[in-house]
C-alpha cells in the first residue's frame, strides 16, 4: 500500500510549507565602533526587502565557514575572519518562485570585520548598514536570528 504523503503545513502568510528542511549558511559581520561597542552588518534581501544577514547555498568544495565568507563579501563587501564553528543557527521560510514555502535552516558563523570593498557583486541590489546588536535584533523578522544577535555580547571576546 503505498504511503500517504503528509499535508503540507502552513506559515503565517498562508502559503504551504513543504515538509523538506532546506540548509543554508549565514556570516554575521561585526565590527567595534569608535566608541568600542560591538556593531552588525546588515544588509536587505533583495525581493522582499527585509534586514536579514549574508547567507546562502553551501558550496561545492567549500567549507561552510568559508562559504558564509563569500556570501558576506557578495552580498555585503566585507571581507575579514570567520569563525570556524557556527554560533547558532535560525530557521526562515524561503519562498520559492513557484510560491511555496519552504523550512531553511541557517548556519551562522562570526565574521569579524577586516575591511569593507568599495565594490561588490550585489552592491547595487541590496542595502546595507552598520548598527548596534540591540538596533539590529530588533531590525530582522527571524526571532531566532534575532536573539543570536542580542547575545553577541556573551561571545565579544572572539572579535577582539
Amino acid at each position: 500500500m503505498p504511503k500517504q504523503k503528509k499535508s503540507p503545513s502552513k506559515l503565517k502568510t498562508g502559503k504551504k510549507v513543504s515538509q523538506k528542511i532546506l540548509r543554508q549558511v549565514a556570516s554575521l559581520p561585526l565590527r567595534r565602533s569608535k566608541d568600542g561597542k560591538i556593531e552588525v552588518l546588515l544588509v536587505t534581501s533583495r525581493e522582499t526587502r527585509r534586514w536579514i544577514i549574508p547567507k546562502g547555498w553551501p558550496m561545492k568544495g567549500k567549507k561552510q565557514h568559508e562559504a558564509a565568507a563569500i556570501e558576506a563579501e557578495e552580498e555585503a563587501g566585507v571581507v575579514g575572519n570567520t569563525s570556524k564553528e557556527a554560533i547558532g543557527y535560525y530557521f526562515y521560510g524561503k519562498r520559492r518562485a513557484s510560491g511555496q514555502v519552504q523550512l531553511c535552516r541557517v548556519s551562522v558563523y562570526l565574521l569579524t570585520a577586516v575591511r569593507e570593498l568599495e565594490n561588490w557583486p550585489e552592491k547595487n541590489q541590496r542595502d546595507s548598514m552598520w548598527v548596534s546588536t540591540e538596533i539590529a535584533a530588533e531590525m530582522v523578522q527571524e526571532f531566532e536570528l534575532a536573539e543570536l544577535i542580542r547575545n553577541i555580547g556573551t561571545i565579544q571576546q572572539s572579535i577582539d
